[in-house]
């Protein structure tokens, strides 16, 4: 029987990373031997075991066969004549394909420290890159989400998806096999990515490939709009940037769908408020969104437009407001909305200035009059990029 640490808490150590959970794999080892040993079983499907003490999980070597639709069409073979380099083949990404052999069932001490790899997990991190371990990574719908969520996680540091693993990514969308997905699934995965550091890179990556389209559809027609898109973005990473709550950041992504919010003082009569609302629970039902959180954003993308105008509303409309968000029960809900509304304003008003800056350099000495001299050049330049930006705002 050997025993080895494998996946996140080998990739984190090489990453200088905080180790949350660890994860061992056994090999050679039979469920007799793992229940006489004191662990307890709880895998349904294919034999995972709970330490008597740590209750970490412990898992028997397995291969699996694609038999089915979905990330559950599988067949699992568990014995103790599987390989830990058959284990570790079946994983999702190479970075994730990496163990570390430890003394026993009960000493989870490296017996030297040597990082088994494989696949090159040790080099695809020297070259901060997520690349698939094998083929076996188009069997596996879920895939798609672990690896958008991964450089979700990893975006703060460089990582990159390979362009054969975007190109298997991009595959397993246009089959159609996200549909066999569950709901609770995706949340988990969607979740999990949109508290990382760089929330954005996830449904950004999600979008590109046309990953939205299946359960956060509202989202996917709100995000071709160049102008919403690249706002809540920038939203998203300011909000990971101050730690905001999950309910604040799903409140965010939401007001993608708030198209109020977007649109200048012409265009407000344009606005359906109805199917904005409509929208985010429509998401809330297909992703199983915990109630919480949707409730949240329904709240924001009703208020919204009064939580950004508070020194302009009267003391009756504030009074209102109090009594409308709940805050004279829950006080923390009135500034979660507020500060979730300075975030959006912060995005609006970042994503001006940055077509302000392009305007500036998208203007040069060949694009005025040469025969212009002394002022008169600067002048120009400064009109010219004016029209410019003029141009990009009507756009």
């Amino acid at each position: 029987m050997q025993i080895y640490l494998v996946g996140g808490a080998v990739r984190d150590q090489l990453i200088a990373r905080p180790i949350k959970d660890k994860d061992f794999v056994v090999v050679g080892a039979t469920v007799a031997e793992m229940l006489d040993a004191g662990f307890q079983q709880v895998g349904a499907d294919f034999p995972v075991f709970l330490h008597p003490s740590s209750h970490e999980e412990y898992a028997l070597a397995r291969t699996e066969r694609k038999e089915g639709l979905g990330y559950k069409g599988f067949s699992v073979h568990a014995s103790p004549d599987v390989s830990l380099k058959e284990d570790l083949q079946r994983r999702d990404l190479t970075i994730n394909a990496m163990a570390i052999e430890v003394t026993s069932l009960t000493d989870d001490t490296p017996i030297n420290g040597d990082v088994i790899d494989y696949y090159g997990g040790m080099a695809d991190i020297e070259s901060k890159t997520l690349r698939h371990v094998s083929d076996a990574f188009s069997e596996d719908p879920l895939r798609v989400l672990r690896t958008a969520r991964f450089y979700s996680r990893y975006y703060d540091l460089g990582f990159v998806i390979a362009d054969e693993t975007l190109t298997l990514m991009r595959q397993l969308v246009d089959s159609g096999e996200l549909a066999h997905l569950s709901a609770e699934r995706i949340w988990q995965e969607s979740s999990r990515a949109t508290m990382q550091l760089s929330p954005q890179v996830y449904w950004q990556q999600l979008f590109k490939i046309g990953a939205l389209i299946e359960y956060f559809a509202p989202l996917h027609e709100a995000w071709t709009n160049t102008q919403i898109r690249e706002t809540v973005q920038t939203a998203l990473y300011f909000a990971g940037q101050m730690r905001l709550n999950l309910s604040q950041r799903w409140a965010l992504l939401m007001a993608s769908l708030n198209s109020l919010l977007f649109a200048s003082e012409n265009k407000y009569e344009n606005v359906n408020k109805a199917a904005n609302i409509k929208g985010i629970n429509d998401i809330g039902n297909a992703a199983k969104v915990p109630k919480a959180h949707t409730q949240f954003s329904t709240l924001f993308a009703q208020q919204a437009i009064k939580l950004s105008t508070i020194n302009h509303l009267s003391a009756a409309e504030k009074i209102d407001l109090i009594q409308t968000c709940g805050a004279h029960k829950e006080p923390d809900k009135l500034s979660q909305l507020l500060v979730t509304s300075h975030v959006l304003q912060l995005a609006t008003q970042h994503r001006q200035m940055m077509l302000a800056l392009n305007s500036f350099h998208a203007i040069r000495m060949q694009d005025i009059d040469s025969a212009l001299t002394g002022s008169a050049i600067g002048t120009a330049l400064r009109q010219a990029r004016i029209e410019h930006l003029q141009v990009r705002n009507q756009c």
